[in-house]
């Protein structure tokens, strides 16, 4: 697994540090825009204007459904992975070095596969039960 470990863990630092910058860029776009805005608002203006937004349905539903469905894929390929390994792949003596690069292949091999149809079977749930416009 340590070919998967390096790369996740660099994106997630180099996300850390975009979304730190952006948070910081965003505060001063947003004071600078109050600021401008703040002598020409009259508050009398906004009395009895404020309700709860409305959010459809059709966006937002199925977010559950995705996240379960990766990870039991996930988790599942993994489980599959273990087996693979242990059964086709068990140590019979003295073994040549790249057999020890397949137990990372077969690991790698079998999260993705089962994660990428974990989000194909939720894609096909959404489908069916989807709202129609």
């Amino acid at each position: 697994m340590d070919f998967i470990m390096v790369p996740l863990v660099v994106s997630i630092v180099a996300l850390g540090i975009y979304k730190l910058f952006e948070l910081f860029a965003r505060r001063k776009e947003r004071m600078a825009l109050i600021e401008k805005l703040g002598e020409k608002i009259d508050t009398s203006m906004f009395e009895n204007k404020f309700s709860f937004p409305k959010f459809k349905t059709g966006g937002s539903m199925f977010g559950t459904l995705k996240i379960a469905s990766l990870l039991l894929g996930v988790g599942l390929g993994l489980l599959v992975g273990f087996f693979i390994s242990q059964y086709y792949l068990a140590d019979k003596g003295n073994q040549p070095y790249y057999y020890s690069e397949t137990y990372s292949v077969v690991y790698g091999a079998c999260t993705l596969l089962f994660g990428g149809l974990g989000l194909l079977i939720a894609f096909v749930i959404e489908l069916k039960h989807a709202p129609k416009e």
